[in-house]
């Protein structure tokens, strides 16, 4: 039987590879120096995409590709394929939920965690010789018992709040409506009176259009200057120049961020902050979740060319 020809966007690793290429007829695209002529000669062969969420699949792409018929996404995020185009052609999309949001979870609160303690100036406070030097590392805030708020309580936004209820936080949260898996958490419809009631504020939305930019000077300047905001979502959910002033103006205290317009280029204004910790895209970044994530790629794109149903279908 011929190996469907699906087109790679970008690099997986090895433990995805190989089982990749040896179940379809793998075309990278991201080792393309001439990106146009490659999709010119394999596009129209190509009947599936494998990509990750940021990279995504954009209407050129899709438009190089007549036969394409599904795009499997690795990772939870699909607001960078071209959805539109998808519809109207009758392509499926899938994606990888629930096997990186517990993971996903885990970092959003490490990173309130290590920011609220001053974690990473205390060990530069060590190994610098500060601590002999200049005596005990400079007091900062507790989380405890402090009130914390959600920004879209979906699957990850729900796993937050649990850990955060580990810590006897007040938790609230808003969303498109009061969620009933939720009764012991405070609905609270409007993000700003969200943000104006909280000491910490997750964000966990899925991307979209309609929460584009959700949040923007009005929320982070509720926040406000004792407040924390967390971003483990998509970077599109927040204004980052809003975010910028901000912090530099000590109109929002500080934030935690895994995500960033343009990354891995950010904005060159974050790396002079103290009041800011940056990670590098990498909350579903545990072997274990990222093998479960390369399977259920895998597994979408057999299912779909075996004439099966779909694992995680977006579309």
């Amino acid at each position: 039987m011929t190996k469907p020809d699906i087109l790679q966007i970008g690099p997986y690793p090895e433990w995805d590879q190989v089982p990749l290429e040896q179940n379809f007829h793998m075309h990278r695209y991201f080792e393309a120096a001439d990106k146009a002529a490659f999709l010119a000669e394999v596009g129209p062969g190509i009947r599936g995409i494998a990509t990750r969420g940021e990279l995504g699949a954009n209407a050129a792409i899709i438009e190089a590709c007549p036969r394409l018929e599904v795009i499997s996404v690795y990772g939870v995020g699909f607001d960078a394929v071209d959805l539109a185009a998808c519809r109207a052609r009758g392509i499926r999309v899938t994606n990888t939920p629930d096997v990186l949001t517990n993971d996903v979870a885990d970092l959003g609160v490490a990173m309130m965690l290590v920011q609220s303690r001053g974690m990473i100036g205390a060990e530069t406070w060590v190994k610098d010789g500060s601590w002999g030097a200049k005596g005990l590392y400079p007091l900062k805030r507790r989380v405890w018992g402090r009130r914390a708020g959600v920004l879209g309580l979906g699957r990850i936004g729900f796993e937050v709040a649990k850990r955060l209820a580990g810590f006897d936080m007040e938790i609230a949260y808003s969303d498109v409506a009061a969620k009933e898996y939720a009764p012991d958490w405070e609905f609270i419809a409007d993000p700003v009176a969200l943000a104006a009631r909280s000491d910490f504020l997750f964000v966990t939305l899925a991307a979209s259009a309609a929460t584009r930019h959700i949040v923007g000077q009005t929320v982070i300047e509720a926040l406000g200057p004792e407040g924390m905001l967390i971003n483990i979502s998509r970077a599109s959910n927040i204004d980052e120049d809003a975010l910028l002033n901000a912090l530099e103006t000590g109109k929002l205290g500080s934030a935690a961020l895994d995500v960033f317009e343009g990354e891995p280029n950010l904005n060159p204004r974050f790396l002079s902050l103290s009041n800011v910790l940056l990670q590098p895209h990498h909350a579903s970044g545990t072997i274990e979740t990222r093998k479960a994530m390369g399977k259920l790629v895998r597994d979408n794109l057999t299912a779909h060319f075996a004439g099966e149903a779909l694992l995680t279908p977006v579309l």
